[in-house]
């Protein structure tokens, strides 16, 4: 699993499996799930922060690579 924020553009990237997506369902503007042969293989949510759909703060030094 890997788990990405940039804080610039406030988007959140989870994901779960390193597959090729073959379907992408919207739930909502701002939450995209990309779906594999075999399940979930990531969530974008737009707006993360604004939206109060990013739980946790992620210090800049841990953000980044």
């Amino acid at each position: 699993m890997d788990i990405r924020y940039d804080d610039k553009e406030d988007i959140l990237f989870i994901r779960f499996r390193d597959e090729t997506i073959v379907r992408n369902v919207s739930h909502g503007w701002n939450v995209n799930v990309g779906m594999t042969a075999k399940g979930v293989g990531q969530i974008t949510i737009l707006d993360a922060n604004a939206s109060d759909l990013l739980p946790i703060h992620i210090p800049a030094e841990l953000a980044t690579h």
